[in-house]
């Protein structure tokens, strides 16, 4: 039996660990990570007093999309989006997969309208996209994405941050979808 050093099982512990913070699918941060990472800007804005918004994105009819050219199709599609906020967010920015077709966006030290600016980044990155397979050169038709903002309240728990973005996206979907909404308080903005 050979030795193992000390060093390997810190690089396989590292391994293991990114690992289990990252969506297997998509490749970018999984739920567990969002949770984490959403914690820590709760705490940072407690020691430094910083403003922080969070996006929740949503693929607009998914599961027609799915139904109509099938799961693994559906799955490219994920990637595709994933890839996409991943390539429009810096820095300490997180971007995840917050589970089935809707993604999470955390922008530290960022006010409503530098996230509005990351937001509509996204949205016009994705729509403007047309798919197709590569293989046979079948379209599958363009891809567009519904995005909602909240920013952070002093005092809030991360429920009612979470419930303002997610109200701003039902607002980007019932408004007609593939647009941005925020959502700062008793004022809904488009």
């Amino acid at each position: 039996m050979g030795s193992i050093s000390v060093e390997s099982l810190r690089k396989e512990l590292a391994q293991v660990r990114e690992e289990s913070l990252t969506d297997a699918l998509t490749g970018i941060a999984n739920r567990k990570a969002f949770d984490q990472a959403l914690e820590k800007s709760f705490q940072d804005n407690a020691e430094k007093n910083t403003s922080f918004c969070v996006v929740i994105a949503d693929i607009d009819f998914f599961k027609k999309f799915n139904d109509t050219f099938g799961h693994l199709v559906g799955d490219k599609v994920l990637r595709f989006v994933a890839a996409t906020i991943k390539s429009c967010v810096k820095g300490k920015d997180t971007a995840a997969r917050f589970g089935g077709e809707e993604f999470v966006l955390i922008l530290p030290d960022t006010g409503m309208e530098g996230a509005e600016i990351v937001a509509e980044q996204v949205r016009k990155a994705i729509s403007k996209s047309i798919l197709r397979d590569i293989k046979n050169n079948e379209e599958y038709g363009k891809i567009t994405i519904s995005l909602g903002i909240g920013q952070f309240k002093k005092g809030e728990l991360t429920n009612d941050l979470l419930k303002r973005a997610d109200e701003a996206l039902y607002q980007a979907k019932e408004n007609g979808r593939n647009r941005v909404v925020h959502f700062s308080g008793s004022d809904m903005g488009v």
